[in-house]
């Protein structure tokens, strides 16, 4: 009959699977929003530089068109900073699930260390029982 230990490694197994799976979406996760946050920051930067050239406008109209390209990159922004708002969300679901696996291994790795401790405990007391049930049976010389 095999021990609960070795019974159980297919799930120990299965769980350290599934918490380097998570570990790699939140990996994944992470770069996702480093980017996002690098767009949104170009994107600032670009806004400053626009804005900033043209405030030597000759004409209302070019001023007019200067104003609505600044105001399109305003909504650029506004868009990307929701952007940046939904991947912190997916960020946290991300972190949340990979510590619940992380948890759920290292429980189960607990569980399959106390088995094994119980069964190297239970193998030492049968050959101690074993000794002594040959030293009870040796013949003195």
């Amino acid at each position: 009959m095999n021990s609960r230990s070795k019974r159980l490694q297919p799930a120990v197994d299965q769980a350290h699977q599934k918490t380097e799976d998570a570990l790699a979406k939140l990996a994944t996760q992470q770069q996702q929003l480093a980017k996002a946050e690098h767009q949104l920051g170009e994107l600032e930067r670009y806004r400053n530089e626009y804005a900033a050239a043209g405030e030597g406008a000759v004409s209302v109209s070019a001023l007019l068109n200067r104003q609505q390209f600044v105001a399109r990159i305003d909504q650029a922004i506004a868009q990307q900073a929701a952007e940046i708002d939904r991947q912190h969300r997916r960020l946290n679901q991300v972190r949340d699930h990979w510590k619940q696996a992380h948890a759920r291994e290292s429980a189960l790795g607990s569980v399959v260390a106390q088995h094994q401790e119980h069964e190297r405990r239970a193998e030492e007391r049968h050959e101690q029982a074993e000794i002594d049930e040959r030293m009870q049976h040796r013949r003195p010389r």
